[in-house]
């Protein structure tokens, strides 16, 4: 737990009477027999001390070590900045901040004065029993002020790193990137859901101090098990596991993003998977002006008719997989049927005619439309997705599909 000696200037400078120099050399003499009585006690008063790994154990006690030395050269010479904050604390390594709570580093304080005040009767005479226990109390304020400050900075700094750690992960996953090295980026930076994945997309407000993504992480943290947050520039990015599917929850997110349309990306199995879910997301956020009366969010695949006409090749691929290729494999004719509705004005009668069929037969086979694909030709915007994967099926590479007409009717 590294920190400067510019900071670690002791509150009280001087106590009221000077050492007494038979004490400071009791104190000297016993600062073997102090330590060794505080690593017992701190064994027999702290289960949470016991639990601890060797590694731990042995940090703390260099810790105890120190400030019970660093006691006594303060007691000696109040003026000195012997024991500034890097004296006591800069033996433990920084990870400590992460598995030791402030609260337990206070509890390890209290024994440390404990022990030294117990032995005071040994240390002192009778006359200067009560200056020394004064000044260990004293000292015992400074060192919890200089514990406390020293979990604030660890914080800061974790609390930074772990901020450029999350736009690395987000950036990575808007590349595509699909490495080990993304994969110990997500271990780091504390992902645990093993949820599927949903990338949220739009602009960020024109503030987005502290303040902001502290409230964004609390909305976050009620809709979904883990999210990570992204601003780049005017983009604003969530990266969600888990989130929950009940109505509303894509609204109440959308409504912390900035003004224009908020587009959501296809699920994703896992982070590592989810750059084609973030790529579709931001194609969608393109296209989106293409669809003024769009909702605020739309799925990235509510938009595949703009996103084909704004030059995206995964959604062209994607109208041809999802709905012209199933068309053509359906049997009943199904997507000659489509093509005559939606070319006849959608009319029922008018495509009877066409297909010299009965109207009723028109209407079972439009039904069987959306069952296959999941888009109703009798909705204006789910037809105009249809008849979008119709001209993109037809311009498909040769071989790619087969003719619609091969379809048998009934």
């Amino acid at each position: 737990m590294p920190v400067t000696r510019s900071t670690a200037a002791p509150r009280h400078g001087r106590r009221a009477e000077p050492a007494d120099p038979s004490t400071v050399e009791r104190l000297k003499a016993n600062i073997g027999k102090l330590s060794t009585a505080t690593l017992k006690q701190l064994d027999v008063s702290l289960p949470w001390y016991r639990g601890l790994r060797p590694d731990e154990r042995s940090a703390l006690g260099m810790v105890a070590q120190k400030g019970i030395a660093s006691f006594v050269n303060w007691y000696e010479r109040p003026a000195s900045p012997a024991w500034v904050l890097s004296d006591v604390f800069g033996t433990a390594p920084t990870e400590l901040t992460r598995s030791i709570s402030l609260q337990k580093a206070l509890q390890l304080i209290r024994v440390v004065v404990q022990v030294v005040e117990d032995r005071v009767p040994e240390l002192a005479d009778d006359d200067v029993q009560g200056p020394l226990r004064e000044a260990v109390l004293r000292y015992s304020r400074e060192v919890a002020f200089a514990a406390a400050d020293v979990y604030a900075r660890a914080a800061e700094t974790r609390g930074a790193w772990d901020t450029r750690l999350e736009a690395l992960v987000v950036d990575a996953i808007l590349r595509g990137e699909s490495s080990d090295a993304l994969r110990s980026r997500i271990a780091a930076v504390g992902w645990t859901s093993t949820a599927r994945i949903t990338v949220m997309v739009g602009s960020s407000p024109s503030d987005t101090n502290a303040s902001f993504v502290n409230e964004l992480r609390r909305a976050t943290a009620r809709l979904s098990e883990d999210a990570l947050v992204g601003i780049q520039g005017e983009r604003l990015i969530l990266v969600l596991g888990g989130m929950d599917e009940s109505a509303g929850s894509y609204g109440r997110l959308a409504e912390l993003f900035g003004p224009g349309p908020v587009v959501y990306g296809p699920p994703a199995d896992s982070l590592v998977d989810a750059g084609p879910s973030a790529q579709a997301a931001f194609a969608g956020l393109t296209a989106a002006r293409a669809w003024p009366a769009a909702p605020r969010p739309v799925a990235a695949d509510d938009l595949w008719p703009e996103r084909v006409m704004s030059g995206d090749d995964s959604a062209r691929k994607a109208l041809v997989r999802s709905i012209y290729r199933p068309l053509l494999s359906a049997s009943n004719g199904l997507a000659e049927t489509l093509s005559a509705y939606l070319s006849l004005g959608h009319s029922l009668e008018a495509t009877a005619r066409e297909l010299f069929v009965h109207a009723n037969t028109v209407r079972y086979r439009l039904r069987r439309v959306c069952d296959v694909t999941g888009w109703d030709p009798m909705l204006p915007r789910e037809a105009f997705v249809l008849q979008t994967a119709l001209v993109v099926g037809r311009l498909a590479p040769p071989g790619k599909a087969v003719p619609e007409r091969s379809a048998s009717r009934s």
